[in-house]
């Protein structure tokens, strides 16, 4: 039971906040020169200036706990000043995990993630390769307690894609983000990428679409350094992975590959009992805007159930549901340190959204799910 000291949890999802030396230190300033992610102080915040121009937030990325203390000063700017030290930290990161009554977690991005919406694909993949040096030593001195996920760029360029998969399992990263969706004019039902997901099934990578790692073209959080994101986009960002997964499912990847796994991360799941059952009803009842049939006895919704997993935070009528979601595919994670995250309060928040939960259940929640799918200690 999560109020139960002697229970293990682990986050599915939480997140460092990087370094402004994170890639000045691990990337070639000769090639690159200001192009170089830095931050600039400003008053009274200070802004990450990436490829010359701003881009990204610090606000919203470390305000973990304000929303159930002072809602109202959450803002999306920030300083550096104030990000807590476990955003950077190793070991203040597991003092804060502690603190929340959380054994360990899979690490994501920041800043990081919002780098799929630059253009340059040479660009983006050495910054991914710094990131991902930067997180495996950030991970290090905490083997099994922080897992790191990489970040990986595929477009049409699949063997690079596939190059820097590789080099990130390496590293001991436990799986690697890509976009969420794609350039506007590819989808994930295309054949090239089959050898991409060929090779994440034979390293046993899993797959993130996590939220806001769109390519360009798709509507994004932030454009020139300003936030465009309107609360109607907010409150519909699922979109993109919903698009993503049908994709994958109706085109029939997770039959090509069925040890392929895929995780949706941070787009809580209350929407999907609805989404599989319209899967399902579209394979079954329109064969000819669903051509392709499935070889084994199978529906789109036991694909779903079998191939890809979903991380929440605090989706109750999400978890009521759990049964058609499929108990063994649900994953909790607290979001630190983002202002959504439900650090200090986890342990409570749990205790409430699982109180109806049988205890097996519980366990494979807060801890099981996660431990198999990234075969963790």
């Amino acid at each position: 039971m999560p109020n139960n000291s002697d229970t293990k949890i682990i986050s599915s999802d939480s997140h460092v906040v990087e370094p402004p030396e994170l890639w000045l230190e691990h990337m070639d300033a000769k090639k690159w020169g200001s192009r170089i992610p830095y931050v600039k102080s400003g008053d009274p915040f200070d802004r990450w200036i990436v490829d010359g121009l701003p881009y990204g937030t610090i606000g919203t990325s470390s305000s973990a706990g304000l929303r159930y203390t002072k809602p109202d000063d959450i803002i999306l700017e920030g300083s550096f000043k104030d990000v807590p030290p476990g955003g950077y930290n190793p070991h203040a990161h597991i003092k804060d995990l502690e603190f929340d009554g959380v054994s360990g977690d899979v690490l994501y991005a920041s800043l990081g993630a919002g780098l799929y919406g630059l253009e340059d694909q040479e660009f983006i993949r050495d910054l991914f390769d710094a990131y991902n040096i930067w997180l495996s030593k950030f991970c290090s001195p905490y083997p099994g307690r922080l897992n790191g996920i990489g970040l990986v760029l595929i477009d049409d360029q699949i063997e690079e894609g596939i190059a820097q998969m590789e080099r990130a399992s390496k590293l001991g990263l436990k799986g690697v983000m890509i976009p969420v969706g794609p350039r506007p004019h590819e989808t994930y039902d295309n054949p090239m990428y089959d050898k991409f997901w060929a090779a994440a099934q034979e390293i046993r990578m899993p797959l993130s679409l996590h939220l806001g790692t769109l390519r360009p073209g798709n509507v994004r959080l932030m454009e020139d350094g300003k936030v465009t994101q309107t609360a109607v986009e907010r409150c519909n960002n699922d979109y993109a992975v919903r698009y993503s997964l049908g994709h994958l499912i109706l085109s029939g990847v997770f039959e090509r590959f069925p040890d392929l796994r895929v995780v949706n991360v941070e787009h809580e799941i209350s929407w999907l009992p609805f989404f599989m059952h319209r899967m399902d009803v579209t394979y079954l009842e329109r064969t000819e805007q669903s051509p392709y049939r499935y070889k084994e006895n199978m529906t789109p919704s036991d694909y779903m159930k079998r191939n890809v997993y979903h991380s929440f935070q605090e989706d109750g009528p999400g978890i009521r549901l759990r049964d058609i979601i499929g108990i063994n595919n649900i994953m909790w994670g607290n979001d630190y340190p983002h202002a959504e995250s439900t650090f200090p309060e986890s342990k409570r928040v749990l205790a409430e959204i699982l109180a109806d939960v049988p205890k097996e259940e519980q366990d494979l929640i807060v801890f099981g799910n996660c431990k198999r799918l990234y075969n963790l200690r």
